[in-house]
C-alpha cells in the first residue's frame, strides 16, 4: 500500500477529541485525517478548523461515500454505532468503532454480518487490552502459569462518577449506564485474559438507588429528572466450560474508594489482581507457601488509545487481524444484554 491512509471520523465529540484524533496524529507518517462528520455542524466545523480538514459532513453516509477514505472511526453515541459501522463497511472501509460494539447484541450481530461480507477489518475500542501490565499478565497466562482459570472478577466502580454530559444519561441513545460505559471495559479485559468468550447463563441485577434522589457528583452536576439509566449493575456469568465470572459496575455507589477499575483472575496454579493505578501482582503456590510477584513492566510511552490506533493502522497496512476481534466484542454485548434482561424478568438468562 503506497501513500498515507485517509481517515474519516464519524462523531467528533469527547472520545474523538481525546482519543482517536490524538491517536491518528501520533501516526501522522502513516495516516491523514481527511474528513469529519458530526450531527452538530458547529462542532464539526470547529474541529475541522483545528485540524485543517477540508471535508466536513453532518450525515455519515456522505462521509463513507468518499472513495478516497480508507479507514473510518465511529465515535458516536451508542445508538449510531451499528448504522454508521455497517454503512462504512458496505462502502469498503476498514472500521474501528468505539465501545460498546452497539446498543444491543442484535445490532452487533448485524455489524458482524456486514464485516464478514465486506472483506475489510473491524475492531472495537477496548483500549485497555493494550495496557503494558495487561499484556504482561496475558503472557504469563498463555505460558500456562495459571493453569485452568475457573473464576474471575470484572470490576468498574465509581463512588460519585456520573459522566454528566452528552447522551450518557439517555437510555434510548445509549442503551444503559455504567454497565455499557465502564463495566464493558472490565468485562472485555476479563474475558480476554481468560481466553474465554463463550457465556452460557447470566444472572444479573441493575439499580437506580442514588441518582433518582440527586446527589453530589465528582463529574459535574446532573438533573435527576434527566437520569434514565442504572447507577449500578451486577452480574454472575456461567461460561460454557464451567468457569464463573462476576461483574460489579457503578457510577454511583456508597463504596470506600472513589474509583476501582480492573480485573482479577484465579486459576488452578495462580491468581492475579489488576487494579488500574496499583501494582499488578501474581499469587502462586509453591512449596506450601504463597509468593507474590510484581509483574509491572511499563515500557511504553503510548497510552492505551494511541497504542490501539497505531495497532489498527498497522493491521490495515499489513493485512493482519486486530487484537480486538468483533466476535469477542459480541460476547461482551450478549452478557450486557442478558444482565438487563435478567433484571426485567427476575430470571437467569440462557445465552444462545
Amino acid at each position: 500500500m503506497s501513500g498515507k491512509l485517509k481517515v474519516g471520523i464519524i462523531g467528533v465529540g469527547g472520545i474523538a477529541k481525546g482519543a482517536h484524533i490524538p491517536g491518528y496524529l501520533n501516526v501522522s507518517d502513516k495516516v491523514e485525517i481527511y474528513a469529519l462528520c458530526d450531527i452538530i455542524p458547529e462542532r464539526a466545523e470547529k474541529r475541522a478548523k483545528e485540524l485543517g480538514v477540508e471535508h466536513v459532513f453532518t450525515d455519515f453516509n456522505d462521509l463513507v461515500a468518499m472513495e478516497e477514505i480508507d479507514v473510518v472511526s465511529v465515535c458516536t453515541s451508542n445508538y449510531a454505532h451499528a448504522p454508521a459501522t455497517i454503512a462504512a463497511l458496505e462502502a469498503g472501509k476498514h472500521v474501528i468503532c468505539e465501545k460498546p460494539m452497539a446498543k444491543t447484541a442484535e445490532e452487533a450481530e448485524e455489524m458482524i454480518k456486514a464485516y464478514k461480507k465486506s472483506g475489510k477489518l473491524l475492531t472495537i475500542g477496548y483500549q485497555w487490552r493494550f495496557d503494558p501490565e495487561i499484556q504482561a499478565l496475558k503472557r504469563h497466562i498463555e505460558a500456562g502459569d495459571f493453569g485452568n482459570i475457573y473464576y474471575a472478577k470484572a470490576i468498574a466502580t465509581r463512588r460519585r462518577g456520573v459522566p454528566a454530559r452528552g447522551d450518557f444519561l439517555n437510555l434510548e441513545k445509549q442503551g444503559g449506564g455504567p454497565l455499557v460505559d465502564i463495566g464493558t471495559h472490565a468485562l472485555d479485559l476479563t474475558l480476554y485474559l481468560m481466553n474465554n468468550h463463550e457465556p452460557d447463563v447470566v444472572l444479573g441485577s441493575s439499580y437506580n438507588e442514588i441518582a433518582h434522589k440527586g446527589c453530589l457528583n465528582n463529574w459535574g452536576d446532573f438533573d435527576p429528572k434527566d437520569y434514565q439509566v442504572e447507577d449500578a449493575a451486577f452480574g454472575l456469568v456461567k461460561m460454557k466450560n464451567g468457569a464463573t465470572v462476576s461483574l460489579e459496575t457503578s457510577w454511583l455507589m456508597n463504596i470506600m474508594e472513589d474509583e476501582i477499575f480492573g480485573t482479577e483472575v484465579y486459576g488452578s496454579k495462580a491468581g492475579a489482581v489488576f487494579h488500574a493505578g496499583k501494582p499488578v501482582t501474581i499469587v502462586n503456590e509453591a512449596y506450601d507457601r504463597v509468593n507474590v510477584n510484581q509483574v509491572v513492566r511499563r515500557n511504553s510511552n503510548l497510552n492505551g488509545y494511541q497504542a490501539e490506533i497505531a495497532h489498527f493502522i498497522d493491521c490495515v497496512i499489513q493485512g493482519k487481524e486486530p487484537l480486538v476481534k468483533p466476535e469477542e466484542a459480541l460476547a461482551v454485548m450478549k452478557i450486557q444484554d442478558a444482565i438487563y434482561k435478567s433484571q426485567k424478568t427476575k430470571q437467569a438468562i440462557k445465552i444462545v
